[in-house]
């Protein structure tokens, strides 16, 4: 791993961003919009976070604090943020507000937790107890937003509520285990409707047609990032823990032998079938930090090395003076009702634009990054 080129790649994404133009979030640049509270950029603060932690380059932090600090005031009240979306993406860039509070000690960052966790408390539920996704998508449950909330629900509940809700934390994921795994795979099917009625579900089962990476890379940071935070004490610790790792082995049934994953993995070389760089790096970091964590056995740990190098093979290059990140899948959905054309079929997953240096990519390829560098030390 060349360590120079991957820092030449962040600070120069750094350099080129403000604060309400920040180059990672191709959505946000190719709508004309300037930037405001969403889970793209909080996946990138995040990263810059971990880095920080790992290099203790004080550039990282100093931008990661400046970019959330720009959008919370001093009551904890979050510019950009409407809890009443009830968008459970929204949800993912609070998860920086507990690391900013104890790296700063600024009340400020606690406060607007609280203000998180009351959308948590007021998330519509699926008949089985899931969030819905989004208020738009009624009684679906993505894998994404396992991810998107799972994680901050539970170091919100160890820092300030005593644990209360750790049944319902748990319990959304197994509904999912129940629901959404596919017997033969082992693998997660991309959404379920409980009500059964989207145009794009199984009207037996409720569920999407095909497995897409990148919501599969972000189930598998739901369930780590979650199991790092639980107490292993909890009586069912143990069955959360054994479903990270048998999905851990299923996904790595479908690692190419670049060390990537497919846009749908389970039809490699199918037409139009790319190695997508998201997803791919998310596996990548999903093994590492297992295996750091004591979560997965040591022999794992190359697998991760695997995938990060072949991301940076394929992908990372000098355009213009400034390293690239390419490969990366820009937005895959499903619905809603007035946007058929995301029906979750194969076809669909390979319509949608293939782009370089949107955080979706970046970040968790940053997060792989930092779990190298710890290997290093």
């Amino acid at each position: 791993m060349a360590i120079e080129i991957v820092e030449k790649y962040v600070n120069g994404l750094i350099d080129r961003s403000t604060m309400e133009e920040p180059v990672w979030n191709i959505e946000k640049i190719r709508a004309g919009k300037k930037a405001t509270w969403d889970y793209i950029d909080g996946c990138m603060i995040m990263s810059l976070l971990e880095l920080y932690k790992v290099t203790e380059n004080k550039k990282y932090f100093e931008f990661a604090e400046e970019y959330i600090s720009y959008r919370i005031e001093d009551d904890g009240t979050i510019r950009g943020y409407d809890k009443d979306e009830l968008n459970i993406d929204n949800i993912n860039e609070g998860k920086n507000l507990f690391t900013l509070y104890d790296l700063t000690g600024k009340e400020k960052y606690a406060k607007a937790t609280s203000k998180i966790y009351e959308q948590i408390l007021e998330m519509p539920r699926t008949a089985e107890g899931n969030f819905w996704h989004k208020q738009i998508y009624p009684n679906q449950v993505w894998l994404d937003g396992l991810y998107m909330a799972q994680p901050y629900y539970m170091e919100y509940e160890n820092r300030f509520n005593d644990k209360k809700n750790y049944e319902d934390i748990f319990n959304q994921f197994f509904v999912v285990e129940e629901k959404l795994k596919d017997a033969e795979t082992g693998l997660y099917f991309h959404a379920y409707d409980s009500s059964k009625v989207a145009f794009w579900c199984d009207k037996e089962t409720g569920l999407s047609q095909n497995f897409w990476l990148r919501a599969l890379g972000w189930f598998a940071m739901a369930l780590l990032d979650t199991l790092s935070l639980a107490d292993k004490n909890y009586k069912d610790y143990d069955h959360l823990l054994k479903m990270y790792r048998d999905y851990m082995d299923a996904m790595l049934k479908f690692q190419s032998p670049e060390g990537m994953w497919y846009q749908v993995p389970n039809f490699p070389g199918r037409e139009k079938n790319y190695l997508e760089t998201s997803g791919s790096s998310i596996m990548a970091y999903s093994l590492l930090k297992g295996v750091r964590l004591g979560l997965l056995p040591e022999e794992y740990r190359e697998y991760g090395i695997k995938a990060f190098n072949g991301i940076c093979d394929k992908y990372l290059s000098e355009v213009d003076g400034n390293m690239s990140l390419g490969g990366i899948c820009l937005v895959a959905g499903l619905g809603p009702e007035d946007n058929r054309r995301r029906d979750g079929s194969y076809e669909y997953y390979m319509s949608e634009p293939i782009v370089k240096d949107d955080a979706k990519g970046t970040a968790p390829f940053l997060l792989a990054y930092a779990e190298m560098l710890r290997l290093e030390k």
